[in-house]
């Protein structure tokens, strides 16, 4: 059996897509969910084998949402826009369902991931390959970037984008802050102010409402955030 969830935010299409996984006997749907960040948190407490994607979405598209996954499910997705088919295919999808998609349509692309994941069980060795945990991937334009997290230092929330400063170089981002907060949740990161998010371990000191950083940045202290991240720095 093929677990699954749907990630749709669009009540009638989710409608649609639970009533063909209903009449599909080797699916198993777990979850259904309108908001990708919800559905983040789900993947890294439960293995989905399959999951069903729109593209537009609350917060963060279906395709930016492919780089932050702890894992990599077999991915259909389901949109109403045909321009991203191309960049889609590039992340290495199963299938692009064109909505409104019919039944059959819809079998072909499950099809065509039950035969995926088939062969992936049947090559995959003894033991399972441990996800790799201390990088991530930022996407920017049509390219997907790389970066070590013990390069990450901060992140700056400004207007339109976050500004993220490795020790090398800085990168941009149109992910809000709140994205990258759940994305770096539990891996050395703590939010120090409403638009800055730092790496605990580049930290040298806190001095009132003030973080001394390795690089000499300086960076302000909100009143909300000072308790929690006292603790994290003294942990």
């Amino acid at each position: 059996m093929i677990r699954c969830i749907v990630i749709e935010d669009q009540p009638p299409a989710q409608r649609i897509l639970e009533t063909y996984i209903s009449d599909t006997p080797n699916l198993n749907r777990v979850g259904t969910f309108h908001d990708p960040l919800e559905a983040l948190g789900f993947l890294k407490t439960e293995v989905i084998d399959l999951i069903f994607l729109d593209i537009h979405l609350p917060k963060i598209s279906g395709l930016d949402f492919l780089t932050i996954l702890p894992y990599k499910p077999a991915i259909i997705l389901t949109t109403a826009f045909p321009d991203y088919a191309l960049e889609s295919y590039e992340l290495d999808v199963v299938d692009y369902l064109l909505k409104p998609f019919p039944f059959q349509r819809y079998l072909k692309a499950v099809s065509k991931a039950s035969q995926l994941l088939e062969n992936s069980k049947s090559q995959a060795p003894s033991e399972a390959p441990s996800v790799k945990t201390d990088s991530f991937l930022l996407r920017s334009g049509h390219d997907l970037i790389r970066i070590d997290l013990g390069q990450l230092v901060y992140i700056k929330a400004g207007s339109d984008y976050c500004e993220l400063h490795t020790i090398e170089k800085k990168y941009l981002s149109q992910e809000p802050l709140k994205t990258w907060n759940v994305k770096l949740d539990a891996k050395g990161f703590c939010q120090c102010h409403k638009s800055y998010l730092v790496g605990l371990v580049h930290i040298r000191k806190i001095s009132g409402n003030q973080l001394y950083l390795n690089d000499g940045t300086l960076l302000p202290i909100g009143r909300a955030y000072k308790d929690k991240l006292l603790k994290g720095f003294i942990k």
